[in-house]
């Protein structure tokens, strides 16, 4: 999953979450600068600006149906991705 910033400022991402319906969550722990995305994996690897890993040993994001929703820090649903 790809989380963009579409604003003109920077964000801070600090106790965002991703989430999907069986409760699987990611807690984000960055800021990301206008204009600029950064990809969740759910697998293992080192956290870079551009790629962040939740390593986690198994596989979150089923692959033919789950909806993965972005919450900022105080639980309110911003953004969602659904695979189908």
């Amino acid at each position: 999953m790809t989380v963009t910033n579409r604003s003109g400022r920077t964000v801070d991402l600090t106790g965002w979450t991703i989430s999907d319906a069986e409760r699987h969550t990611y807690r984000l722990h960055l800021k990301l600068g206008a204009y600029k995305s950064v990809k969740v994996h759910t697998g293992t690897g080192r956290d870079t600006a551009a790629d962040v890993y939740w390593n986690s040993r198994a596989y979150v994001w089923n692959n033919d149906r789950d909806t993965a929703t972005l919450r900022d820090a105080h639980g309110r649903a911003v953004a969602s991705k659904s695979w189908r």
